[in-house]
């Protein structure tokens, strides 16, 4: 009898224990962030943004999880796996309005709660390929990026488009660069800052003489006219050195959820932090200085970005 008793007294206690433990964790939360592959420098600004996140909410833990970037982290997002994730700009639009590789599965409540970045498409192959127009990769042993990335998304729909099939080669970008230096494919292509040339294409340029591609007039209008979200910058010539001028794809890289997965008041803490705290961003990306946040999250609703009402409140009266 005294034996049972203990064992009940116990069981009351685990229960008390648990109980309290329930009501200590109840103003914690808990945060997925998906990010892009481990060797981006994407990754690398994630993980800033989990630390300002933090940072600006006691209480808060956030996860940064590597994934396949835009269309990886969007199909994350349609199964709960992540809280809020990486997603280019055009991704955003036909993963929202059901287009593309998104066609008849529309994540309708898809929102975004800041952007960072304004991305381009660098195309490069190697310079003794002899390539020097998009339409001669037809054939070509080509890596077009991180498989399920907005730049291979963006990369092989408008290939498709012009008529050209390459050989696909897919890997990381650490895999692209061996293989482009080994001979085994001709280039590789990837989202960068349009300003300033990739850690990974300068590390390629010790090495082996690149070129960048452009986008010819006609191609830029295919593009425009069939994928949405999409706008297109000038590359100066000398970008890369001996490189002509270049026009090639530009999109804004921005973090999204979805309403059923964040209500208002954690998308407009999560925005305030990111501006609150933005110089941890700006220790790990310096050209963060100058990016206005509330100016470019104001200007994504003119390409058919939703912003979460939450995020949207925070940025609308930040100054």
């Amino acid at each position: 009898m005294f034996k049972k008793l203990g064992y009940t007294i116990s069981g009351a206690a685990l229960l008390l224990a648990a109980g309290m433990f329930n009501v200590a964790n109840a103003e914690s939360k808990t945060l997925a962030l998906g990010s892009t592959n481990a060797t981006s420098s994407h990754y690398q600004i994630a993980v800033a943004m989990a630390q300002a996140i933090e940072a600006n909410n006691d209480g808060t833990t956030v996860s940064v999880v590597e994934t396949g970037a835009s269309v990886d982290n969007v199909r994350r997002l349609t199964r709960g796996e992540i809280d809020l994730g990486l997603v280019a700009g055009d991704v955003f639009v036909q993963a929202r309005n059901g287009l593309g590789q998104f066609e008849g599965k529309a994540v309708d409540d898809l929102v975004a709660l800041y952007p960072y970045s304004d991305s381009v498409i660098n195309v490069a192959v190697r310079e003794d390929s002899g390539i020097t127009m998009l339409s001669e990769l037809d054939g070509e042993a080509f890596a077009p990026g991180i498989r399920g990335s907005g730049g291979e998304l963006l990369m092989t729909q408008s290939l498709e488009l012009f008529g050209v099939q390459p050989e696909y080669i897919y890997g990381t970008i650490t895999d692209a660069i061996e293989a482009v230096r080994n001979k085994q494919i001709v280039g590789y292509s990837k989202y960068a800052a349009a300003n300033r040339v990739d850690a990974t294409l300068q590390e390629l340029l010790t090495s082996v003489d690149m070129r960048i591609l452009g986008f010819s007039p006609d191609e830029q209008k295919m593009v425009k006219e069939n994928i949405p979200g999409v706008g297109f910058t000038t590359l100066p010539a000398d970008f890369i050195e001996g490189n002509p001028e270049v026009v090639t794809p530009s999109v804004p890289i921005l973090y999204a959820t979805r309403l059923s997965l964040m209500d208002e008041d954690t998308a407009r803490k999560i925005a305030q932090a990111i501006d609150q705290k933005k110089q941890i961003l700006i220790d790990v990306w310096p050209q963060l200085k100058d990016y206005d946040f509330r100016q470019s999250i104001l200007s994504t609703r003119d390409i058919g970005i939703a912003v979460h009402p939450g995020a949207m409140s925070y940025w609308e009266a930040a100054q």
